[in-house]
């Protein structure tokens, strides 16, 4: 792992899932991530679960940032929280934004389906201000690094 993919802040590894291929909001987080002291690992557009944990492996990543836009995300990223245990890394904090369903219900169903069914620890709608991420990556992870596992800060 190079130096400039380790930071004080911690390292996120960025990516749109699926066969998703919109980056402008996953390349307008990373580059607000980076100004804020983060360092990214960037996977760029049609990432597979795999390569997100993988890629958290090689960096030590402390985060997941999970995009998606076409709405797909509701088919790519159930098992991902069991698939980061299987790999031995099941307390990695795993953020997802954009358009996660094709349908558009209510976003508490959203919340619901995506945090409660399928592990995620948070997520955010396609307007998020990357603060809003930033902020509550800062503190989680402070959270972590004081002993508090992932439900814990839930």
């Amino acid at each position: 792992m190079s130096s400039d993919q380790r930071s004080t802040k911690g390292t996120i590894v960025t990516g749109v899932i699926g066969d998703d291929v919109h980056v402008i909001g996953i390349r307008l987080m990373e580059y607000a991530l980076k100004q804020n002291g983060f360092a990214v690992v960037s996977l760029g557009p049609l990432a597979q679960q795999k390569e997100f944990i993988d890629a958290a492996i090689e960096s030590a990543a402390d985060a997941l940032f999970v995009s998606s836009l076409n709405g797909h995300a509701e088919l790519h990223i159930p098992g991902l929280r069991d698939a980061c245990v299987e790999a031995g890394i099941g307390d990695i904090l795993i953020y997802a934004g954009g358009q996660l369903t094709i349908r558009r219900p209510d976003w508490e169903q959203v919340r619901k389906r995506f945090v409660d069914e399928l592990g995620l620890d948070r997520i955010y709608p396609p307007d998020v201000n990357p603060d809003t991420p930033i902020h509550d990556l800062e503190s989680d992870i402070g959270a972590r690094r004081a002993g508090k596992s992932r439900k814990e800060t839930a």
